[in-house]
């Protein structure tokens, strides 16, 4: 079935995206454009101000096109700067104002930079790594804040009056027409490494106009944006309609609302998680918007029932829309007169959509779930890397990667992303359905599931829940929830296990980033599950599923971070997800030495060498080696044969017997043979085997490095290993290396404290 909003958005001259600003200037120069913590800034005064910026870009860059990248923070500059950029005939690209080091490398290098323009947070982050950034000429300052540690960098003022005194005008920019490429907007990188999207001056253009007939947006409009960015979508449309502008930076809702009535703001822009937490605000009662006429969102799904709550409290329509980068972005959107909660509306003007089978790619009939593909203006050019393909099939046709359906009157409901489904038993698990479901029950606040392995049916649905109020036994909590799922859904979205959070992890804009989910919760289950068989193991219980382990490798790497180590983390666990899809991959562990937790060791287990290899010769694998590469100090990789794998008898007892578990990485000299050794260690294992309190260890041979050794261990209780480092099977092992023992924190563990919650508390079902 094939959606269509025949009306026609493109019926304006503007031809390039400032042009925009310019329109709006010369309609209504004295006009409010913008509404700033330090007063009102005018059409014309916001106008002049790019052009300022443009010559001096032009004075700076010269003749050639170039990328100049932006951060975005809710303030004027974000819309000086972006069409001061255009306007200079170079081209932008917006970043997100909270990227984290590694990612601001990622984006600058990506897009071969010449400029950038940071806030002062940013900057202090690009000192770290401008060094590896040879193509970046320089940084100049935007937004609030002072300059810090910043002598050798100017503010965008400075930077615009610099040349304004000399007298500079700017030089002719190229010719630039509406198909040229006028941005480069990244991808949020949810199922990757963010992707560059090359979208022209039509795509912006035209979606302004889109936005702001959808959203009934005109000169009379009033628009706060309480966002955590300033977004390309609400600046250009607000610019269309000639609308006054309000950035809000204020954290808190009720903040938020009052500045809504303080300025009589009429439309009203946020993201799902601050409407959520809104609906779940015991001051709601008290609060009231005055002018505001609609409330509408975007990013990730809205439940309707939040949606409801807050439309019946403030007696406005609460609705939302669906787009992507890759479309500049709306494509569809509820409206002030149809908000339709729980679904994003139908399409913008000029734009169609259709629903095709997954499989077949056939066109589906309403109700039917597939793919979700667009067609429009609106649509990008490509992807700035070439090589990528861009998912535009020959008819225009873009293949989204979300499933969802159209109802008869060819409104759109988003289920989940292509990539966010598993299976479990040949049947196809959303996730985001399940979640719906979580969050009908009364204690959950908000929720994310993901797929988690599991060696008999595929995947198993796992879920983060938050709850809305402390409870004193989080396991049964979690035991009463699984069964109201249950009884709610078929038996292969049932929920067979729960970790009880404080707060569902999100990224800066608010998404849930499954990826990162799974992969922690992978890593925390796989120390601390029971090993008396109750709970199934991946790591240790290897040895126990039909797999060829006579090549079992293990690569043991060291990395020593420079810059924020947190920040190293979430990347290297990215890495890792990628890692355990890969065809031969077993198992990992991933931990910081308790001295120095700026060092890692990752213990990472393969059914053979030849699958390693395979994978290391891979695109992605180099990307994110290079990426990694740059937030290292140094970094050790070590290719050995695991030859010990060692699990407790189920008299060692269990996890939940302890309250502080210890871990420990060994490493082993030889002095004596490796025969010899290899047989005290057998013996040593025979040992722990049944002692109380030990959980688990093992020991892998290097293959490069002769008479060297390494093994994990993990103990339920550390005075059982105090004793055994006693025992005359260790003395032993001593007599024959030179050992080197150094305690270690399990990475999940660490990220559980630093969010004060107790790991061992944590709500599950088995």
């Amino acid at each position: 079935m094939i959606a269509e909003n025949a009306a026609s958005a493109a019926t304006h001259t503007i031809r390039t995206a400032d042009g925009l600003l310019g329109a709006a200037a010369a309609r209504d120069p004295d006009g409010i454009a913008i509404r700033a913590e330090y007063g009102d800034i005018s059409f014309g005064e916001v106008d002049r101000a790019a052009t300022m910026c443009a010559a001096a870009l032009r004075g700076l860059l010269g003749e050639e096109r170039c990328v100049v990248a932006i951060a975005s923070p809710p303030h004027p500059d974000f819309v000086v700067g972006f069409h001061g950029i255009v306007r200079s005939g170079n081209i932008a690209a917006p970043i997100n104002p909270l990227l984290p080091e590694h990612a601001l490398e990622h984006f600058l290098s990506t897009s071969e930079a010449k400029l950038v323009f940071v806030t002062t947070e940013l900057f202090a982050r690009l000192r770290k790594i401008r060094h590896r950034l040879p193509r970046l000429r320089e940084a100049v300052l935007v937004g609030p804040g002072p300059v810090q540690d910043a002598n050798d960098i100017r503010t965008i003022d400075d930077l615009s009056a610099a040349y304004e005194v000399r007298g500079n005008a700017m030089a002719a920019p190229p010719e630039m027409a509406p198909d040229d490429v006028a941005c480069i907007q990244f991808t949020s990188g949810t199922t990757g490494l963010p992707r560059g999207v090359l979208l022209t001056h039509r795509n912006l253009t035209v979606n302004a106009a889109q936005v702001a007939e959808a959203h009934q947006l005109d000169a009379g409009s009033i628009v706060l944006n309480h966002l955590p960015k300033y977004h390309l979508m609400h600046m250009n449309s607000g610019l269309f309609a000639g609308a006054r502008q309000v950035p809000c930076v204020a954290p808190e809702n009720a903040a938020a609302i009052e500045l809504a009535n303080r300025v009589g703001a009429t439309h009203f822009y946020t993201i799902p998680m601050k409407l959520n937490r809104l609906a779940a605000d015991p001051g709601l009662p008290d609060m009231r918007l005055e002018t505001v006429r609609m409330i509408a969102s975007g990013g990730t799904a809205l439940a309707p029932r939040v949606a409801r709550k807050l439309s019946g409290h403030f007696g406005v329509p609460v609705f939302q829309g669906y787009g992507l980068a890759e479309t500049s972005p709306l494509t569809h959107s509820a409206g002030p007169g149809d908000p339709r909660p729980g679904t994003v509306g139908r399409v913008v003007a000029d734009t169609e959509c259709r629903i095709v089978d997954l499989e077949s790619g056939a066109v589906l009939a309403a109700g039917e779930r597939g793919e979700v593909q667009v067609r429009g203006p609106q649509v990008m050019k490509g992807y700035l890397d070439p090589g990528r393909p861009s998912g535009i099939d020959a008819e225009g046709w873009l293949h989204t990667g979300d499933v969802g359906y159209l109802d008869p009157d060819g409104a759109l409901t988003i289920v989940d992303r292509i990539k966010d489904f598993f299976k479990r038993d040949n049947y196809m698990v959303s996730p985001s359905e399940i979640e719906g479901v979580l969050e009908a029950h009364p204690l959950v606040a908000e929720s994310a599931v993901v797929g988690y392995p599991d060696e008999i049916s595929g995947a198993v649905a796992n879920a983060f829940v938050a709850l809305r109020e402390p409870v004193p036994d989080h396991v049964a909590v979690a035991d009463e929830i699984a069964r109201f799922v249950a009884d709610r859904v078929p038996y292969y979205q049932r929920l067979e296990h729960i970790e009880v959070v404080g707060a569902v992890p999100r990224s800066p804009n608010g998404k849930v980033q499954r990826r990162d989910l799974r992969a922690e919760l992978i890593t925390r289950r796989e120390l601390t599950v029971r090993p008396d068989g109750t709970q199934r193991e991946r790591i240790f219980d290897i040895v126990g599923e039909s797999k060829d382990l006579s090549n079992l490798i293990a690569v043991i790497a060291r990395f020593t971070t420079q810059g924020d180590p947190k920040a190293f983390e979430r990347f290297f666990l990215e890495h890792v997800e990628y890692m355990r899809a890969q065809e031969g991959f077993g198992s990992h562990q991933a931990v910081t030495l308790a001295d120095d937790p700026s060092v890692y060791v990752n213990f990472g287990w393969w059914l053979s060498q030849e699958a390693f290899q395979r994978v290391v010769q891979t695109d992605e694998f180099r990307s994110h080696q290079a990426t990694m590469r740059s937030m290292l100090a140094d970094a050790e990789l070590d290719l050995c044969k695991n030859i010990f794998r060692v699990n407790a008898e189920k008299e060692a007892g269990s996890r939940g017997e302890f309250d502080t578990p210890l871990m420990t990485v060994t490493r082993y000299r030889l002095t004596g043979s490796a025969e010899e050794f290899e047989a005290a260690f057998t013996d040593y294992a025979k040992h722990i085997r049944s002692t109380y309190g030990f959980g688990y260890a093992d020991l892998n041979r290097s293959m490069a490095d002769r008479g060297s050794y390494t093994g994990i261990g993990y103990w339920w209780d550390p005075a059982a290993y105090d004793r055994t480092v006693e025992h005359e099977t260790f003395r032993r092992l001593r007599e024959l290396a030179d050992v080197t023992v150094e305690k270690v924190n399990h990475v999940a563990w660490n990220r559980a404290l630093d969010a004060d919650e107790e790991p061992a508390a944590a709500g599950k079902r088995g």
